[in-house]
């Protein structure tokens, strides 16, 4: 009896154990079914080669889709390419067309491991993908990998930090209290902090950063800084994940988004390319959305060009 879960009783995100996984399967647990989805893209994402073959060789059709995506395009997605290769072999398409038009194949090519599958001929990326793809290694290089949990920012394109503060009636505020402030933020009242921001000049526009909070991406903030150009906000919540929120020439134009996060089936083919080039790097993301080529991570954590101060009233809506 394998009862309503499938016979995965127990299973959380770890699918790396393929002795463990055999047992079960021969046991009568359901190669299809686990209460949190398909268990043959859980593998894929976060289990070992050898679970991936092992389920691979007991379902009906390797490639049966979740949320509108083989399990094939998970494993390209998440950069597990032995996954990938495992069930390449196991008979799953490459190049079947999923979200944005994108194949886990043509994905492939634009990312670290562009020999995944033997390409057919005619299949490659455009010049503009091509392009995307060599920005992207040289911005993740440039930012590196840092902590960011708590971090606000607005990405404004075509604005630089003067143009920037003015929108905002930013009031400069002295530097010695600022650095202060950046050695043990929470020892202030957050009333008082969360108005504190800082603003860089980066090639492209500027930078808007909050390393302890969330103002930069208030609507107020994004909607006046949005004014004729576009500004893309991330608020790195260390509760809920990372937000996104973007504002074009002064309205907001989408909310509730997930920087640094997998693709939407909605989005268009170069919000996909984004998503898969910058997946887990929701800075970096937020940067190319908007066209932002920082050298270095100064904008984000500081020391940026001016810190001010925001205005009491006006900026948490519009």
């Amino acid at each position: 009896m394998t009862g309503d879960s499938g016979g995965w009783a127990g299973m959380g995100w770890d699918w790396t154990d393929a002795e463990g996984i055999r047992r079960r399967l021969d046991a009568g647990a359901d190669p299809e079914r686990w209460p949190g989805g398909r268990p043959l893209h859980r593998a894929a994402l976060y289990g070992s080669p050898e679970v991936v073959a092992e389920l691979a060789a007991r379902v009906a059709d390797v490639d049966a889709l979740e949320n509108g995506v083989t399990a094939l395009w998970e494993a390209v997605m998440s950069r597990r390419p032995e996954n990938a290769r495992v069930l390449a072999a196991a008979g799953a398409d490459p190049w079947r067309e999923s979200i944005g038009g994108w194949s886990p194949g043509r994905l492939s090519l634009a990312g670290p491991t562009p020999d995944l599958f033997p390409a057919p001929e005619g299949i490659r990326l455009t010049g503009a993908e091509r392009a995307a793809a060599e920005e992207a290694r040289r911005l993740t290089a440039a930012l590196g990998v840092f902590p960011v949990d708590g971090t606000g920012l607005a990405c404004v394109a075509g604005i630089d930090a003067e143009e920037a503060v003015r929108r905002l009636d930013g009031r400069p505020v002295d530097d010695d209290f600022v650095d202060e402030l950046r050695e043990d933020p929470y020892a202030y009242d957050m009333d008082e902090t969360l108005r504190i921001v800082g603003v860089t000049s980066v090639p492209g526009g500027c930078v808007v950063t909050q390393p302890w909070g969330y103002a930069p991406q208030m609507p107020g903030v994004l909607t006046r800084l949005s004014a004729g150009t576009v500004c893309y906000g991330l608020y790195a919540n260390p509760k809920s994940g990372n937000q996104g929120g973007i504002a074009r020439d002064g309205r907001m134009e989408g909310g509730d988004l997930h920087p640094g996060g997998g693709p939407d089936v909605h989005d268009s083919p170069s919000e996909v390319l984004a998503s898969y080039l910058y997946r887990h790097d929701p800075v970096a993301y937020s940067c190319a959305r908007t066209g932002l080529r920082p050298t270095d991570r100064r904008a984000v954590v500081g020391p940026a060009d001016v810190w001010i101060e925001l205005p009491r009233a006006g900026l948490r809506s519009r």
